[in-house]
């Protein structure tokens, strides 16, 4: 990560466009699952709303940097047959990315791919329920945990007017299985790669040279 830091920064050193944006979209998890002798459950987030700012330079003509912030108001779920509980919740992302696009900045359209990594804390901000719904596979806790994210997606740019641009796009978020705060019982196994599937939309001030 500290090797993208210094392409980001030194491309803005050097930049002939800056960026300063924010989007709104949805969130949709693709979850995991928890492993038990009495039976399996699935444990997961919830789908909800997401929205984020954007901070952004050019490197090159075909290579932007961006510092991504994302804040995504998903709760925590456990789920087995007749039983489905889960406790209030978010995560926050923090992620620089790299942008490759197809057209040079001067095009008013440019599609682009992106990938980058960061930071993404799941966030709890109720109570643990009590009674714990299924503690002989897992229980849910009021644990915030840490994880590395890691990004992947695409999308178009728009330029309506000279300073303003117009941005569709799509990112997959995905980190490990957060065992802190979703707990597996003793000798279970959690299992699976939490994937934020994100559709965004928004909107970008653009300055510079």
């Amino acid at each position: 990560m500290k090797y993208l830091v210094a392409i980001v920064f030194a491309g803005a050193a050097f930049a002939q466009q800056c960026e300063i944006g924010a989007t709104i979209g949805y969130g949709f998890y693709r979850d995991g699952s928890i492993y038990s002798d009495v039976g399996t459950a699935q444990a997961g987030i919830r789908n909800r709303f997401a929205a984020g700012i954007v901070l952004g330079t050019d490197i090159s003509e075909y290579v932007s940097g961006e510092f991504d912030y994302l804040y995504h108001d998903g709760h925590p779920y456990l789920q087995a047959p007749g039983v489905k509980a889960d406790i209030q919740g978010n995560s926050d992302a923090l992620t620089l990315e790299l942008l490759f696009h197809f057209k040079k900045r001067e095009h008013r359209l440019r599609p682009f791919l992106a990938g980058g990594t960061g930071a993404k804390e799941y966030v709890i901000a109720g109570p643990a329920p009590y009674p714990q719904p299924i503690p002989q596979i897992a229980s849910l806790t009021t644990n915030d945990v840490w994880k590395v994210v890691f990004t992947a997606g695409g999308g178009l740019e728009y330029r309506v007017i000279p300073h303003m641009l117009l941005r569709a796009e799509f990112r997959d978020y995905l980190t490990t299985f957060p065992r802190q705060e979703i707990v597996p019982a003793l000798h279970n196994t959690a299992r699976g790669i939490f994937e934020q599937f994100t559709p965004l939309f928004g909107v970008s001030y653009t300055f510079g040279r």
